[in-house]
């Protein structure tokens, strides 16, 4: 089934319209989508930050300024944009304590005792609530004290996460940069945080597609059973209709072919189920077209060996294997952290070091503590803050970014490098990054970071059909 991309000149206006569903467009489209309440500055003009201990605050910390208006930006010195998506972490249980960041050793639970975070191993085996419910719960009105109480195991979401299980991450943040003030864009799981970071938006998706009557190999994307729906939220903060797992609105990969640039999804397969950690099989045109679709690159480890090669697109999205995730319950020791570095070491001892940008971030906060109140700017979000490293040549050495991010300033910084339009939904309001980056400097010379398991490791790691997230 063919789709024309051109069409999409003559929906720039309706970008972003939700295009799940006739009852849905009625109530979500129009206006300017969305009740929240509107910042009174641009986002990311000021910086958004706390720096009491044990109670939610937005009192500012001393920042360093801004890049200054009319600095070089990324177009000409950036070629490659690569977006590392890993899973399920807050700032504060994932890099607390990292030096100049923002982070809380103590959290407050709903009868208002303060307790401590407690150190837990990134493998640990339970899995706490994110779902938007859990969301709502955490963020108890910005009190921040219902974390306990999303799920009967909730004190597990009171801790944190050493250095020492996480050694590779604190490496590349310490020695390019590290942003304390990114936040989610939806406060719901992966599958619509996926989903903004390829558009700017999930027209109004917040859960999980799910199916009570029979299992569905194909749950996460177009191909779906008739049977499985997916949560929405309407503009007005209350529970939409239940819609199939499948959208069809612009997506930056759109944008970037419709203007002479390439882009690829390395992801994994499930099975059959089209690449679960790949936000594009939710996207009809663009699953449904072998052209684009092909596109979307099985197994991952083939960024790898790309990489290595010279051979990534203008912008690349890569999300991992269930094993190699930080999903909690996976069960693995250094799966996440040495599948990053790796990825980053192929690129910074490749060719293309000299004009890239990598950005890894984590998808959902996992039902972690937080104790940053996150900025509402409308029906969806903002949710928790989540870890952004930011590695290229230019970006500036050991910086740690005090000014508010989200999804959508990847996007922004992706369109800047390549020269393309907004999408006009997230990334429209978010910032650049650009205070992370300095492209008047010399670039760096790449530092490799040393890993327990190597690019060789995971290149003969066998396929695992394990779903990578059921949150």
């Amino acid at each position: 089934m063919g789709y024309r991309v051109s069409r999409f000149e003559i929906l720039k206006p309706l970008k972003i319209c939700f295009a799940l569903s006739a009852a849905f467009l009625g109530t979500a489209c129009g206006g300017g989508g969305g009740t929240g309440t509107t910042p009174t500055t641009p986002i990311g003009a000021v910086p958004v930050s706390s720096n009491a201990p044990n109670v939610p605050s937005s009192s500012p910390l001393p920042t360093e300024s801004p890049t200054p208006p009319g600095a070089p930006g990324p177009y000409g010195h950036i070629k490659h944009v690569v977006i590392i998506i890993q899973e399920n972490r807050s700032t504060d249980n994932l890099f607390n304590g990292f030096p100049g960041a923002d982070t809380a050793r103590t959290g407050r639970i709903h009868t208002g005792q303060v307790v401590n975070l407690q150190p837990q191993p990134l493998a640990a085996s339970i899995d706490p609530c994110h779902l938007h419910d859990c969301f709502e719960t955490d963020y108890d009105n910005g009190n921040l004290d219902g974390f306990d109480v999303a799920r009967a195991d909730g004190m597990t979401s009171y801790s944190y996460v050493q250095q020492s299980d996480i050694q590779p991450y604190w490496t590349l943040a310490q020695t390019y940069g590290f942003a304390d003030r990114m936040f989610q864009d939806d406060t719901g799981p992966s599958f619509p945080a996926h989903l903004y970071l390829i558009s700017g938006q999930s027209a109004g998706i917040d859960g999980l597609p799910f199916n009570n009557s029979q299992n569905d190999p194909h749950l996460w994307s177009c191909a779906a059973l008739p049977t499985t729906f997916v949560t929405t939220l309407l503009s007005n903060g209350q529970a939409g209709p239940n819609v199939p797992p499948c959208v069809d609105y612009e997506t930056l990969a759109d944008d970037l072919e419709m203007h002479g640039h390439t882009w690829r999804s390395y992801a994994p397969a499930i099975g059959n189920s089209g690449f679960i950690w790949s936000a594009y099989s939710a996207v009809k045109h663009i699953f449904e077209n072998p052209t684009q679709w092909a596109n979307v690159v099985s197994p991952e480890t083939t960024v790898l060996t790309d990489a290595a090669a010279g051979n990534l697109p203008d912008v690349t999205w890569v999300t991992p294997s269930a094993v190699n995730s930080d999903h909690a319950g996976m069960g693995y020791a250094n799966g996440g952290p040495d599948w990053v570095a790796s990825i980053a070491n192929a690129i910074g001892n490749g060719p293309l070091w000299s004009s890239t940008a990598i950005f890894v971030t984590w998808d959902d906060w996992g039902g972690y503590y937080d104790h940053v109140v996150p900025p509402q700017i409308d029906y969806m979000g903002l949710s928790f803050r989540v870890p952004l490293i930011v590695i290229s040549p230019y970006a500036k050495r050991g910086y740690v970014s005090h000014y508010l991010h989200d999804f959508g300033s990847i996007l922004h910084f992706a369109e800047e490098a390549t020269n393309v339009p907004s999408l006009g939904g997230r990334d429209a309001t978010a910032d650049d990054l650009s205070d992370m980056f300095d492209f008047s400097q010399t670039p760096t010379t790449y530092q490799s970071v040393r890993t327990k398991l190597r690019a060789s490791d995971f290149l003969r790691q066998p396929r695992s059909d394990r779903l990578p997230d059921d949150e």
